[in-house]
């Protein structure tokens, strides 16, 4: 009894390792901005710890990159996530392991996304969270918004308001996977920050809306992070603050759109981002940024990708780490 009952915890655990994942690519409007401006995880393990630095922009996320994506107001930009670095096959599931939960995306206003740790205010433009589904016997049966994730090749289309002024920002992605969530901190949180320029000026009188900081946002016990879904939900309370006017609140389970649909990788243009100053090296808290040498030449930190199909960044590494293919579209300093 006692190693069948090993074999299953064994079983279940392998499963939810493997389910793990990563938002790693964007695209603006339709072209495949590849991982250039994200300030990627360390690996695709989640944060559980709401009232940690790493709740901002996942463990390392405090340190920028180089590269920033060009976006303009009342486009659309589409975030993506797959279980593993560089892998973009959409026979994979975004996310598995029956990790269902809500999609968020917020933005946050900074004087430059290459160099802020992500310490300001963060307000939401996006959420597709949660809806019952007819029939079903708990809310793992419902519609949510990491199902849409996996229906959609890890596509999900989110169009940044018209009214967004010109500007840098971080848009943090975040997906709240909610299997193990009926105990304090079983909750996962997956997050990676976007480096984003608004183009233009929106409209001139716009003001930026007021936000939320992480950590301090969202608490353990909250609704929406403290739930058991294996039980059959009447509502359900997304965590953190309500979708800014202009924004989207999506309703799960309506199918693929736009990008979500059409987007293919290596069928379509792939854009170049604005490079700017990385931040300056500082040895191991730089882990996941970028850095320039005495010589000013560009430098890659460690798990950050220096090359793939597609991709236009900086191809070098800092010192002591060495850029290795993972895939046929992504290679990273280790």
């Amino acid at each position: 009894m006692k190693v069948a009952l090993y074999a299953v915890l064994t079983a279940l655990a392998v499963s939810d390792v493997s389910a793990h994942a990563i938002f790693q690519q964007l695209w603006v409007d339709g072209v495949d901005m590849g991982s250039q401006c994200v300030r990627m995880p360390k690996s695709n393990s989640p944060v559980t710890n709401v009232a940690g630095a790493d709740i901002r922009c996942n463990a390392g996320g405090t340190v920028g990159v180089s590269g920033k994506c060009s976006v303009a107001p009342g486009s659309t930009v589409t975030v993506e996530m797959h279980q593993q670095p560089g892998d973009r096959n959409c026979k994979n599931e975004a996310i598995g392991g029956a990790h269902y939960g809500p999609v968020n995306v917020y933005l946050s206003k900074v004087d430059d996304a290459s160099k802020s740790d992500g310490s300001g205010s963060f307000y939401k433009i996006f959420q597709n969270s949660w809806a019952p589904k007819s029939g079903g016997n708990s809310a793992d049966d419902d519609f949510w918004g990491t199902k849409d994730l996996s229906n959609c090749c890890g596509r999900m289309d989110v169009p940044i308001p018209a009214d967004t002024p010109a500007g840098d920002y971080l848009l943090r992605a975040e997906v709240i996977a909610l299997h193990t969530a009926g105990s304090s901190g079983g909750a996962q949180f997956y997050i990676s920050c976007y480096q984003i320029t608004v183009k233009g000026s929106g409209k001139a009188s716009a003001a930026v809306p007021a936000g939320v900081k992480f950590p301090g946002a969202l608490k353990a016990s909250d609704p929406g992070i403290l739930v058991n879904i294996h039980s059959k939900l009447s509502t359900y309370v997304n965590p953190g603050p309500t979708v800014v006017p202009g924004g989207e609140v999506r309703t799960p389970g309506l199918g693929c759109t736009g990008c979500e649909k059409t987007c293919a990788v290596g069928k379509g243009a792939v854009g170049t981002v604005v490079q700017d100053s990385p931040p300056a090296e500082t040895g191991a808290s730089n882990a996941g940024g970028s850095a320039s040498g005495s010589s000013g030449v560009c430098a890659q930190a460690q798990y950050q990708q220096c090359g793939g199909t597609g991709y236009t960044g900086c191809s070098t590494c800092a010192s002591g780490a060495t850029c290795k293919a993972q895939s046929p579209y992504y290679s990273q300093c280790i």
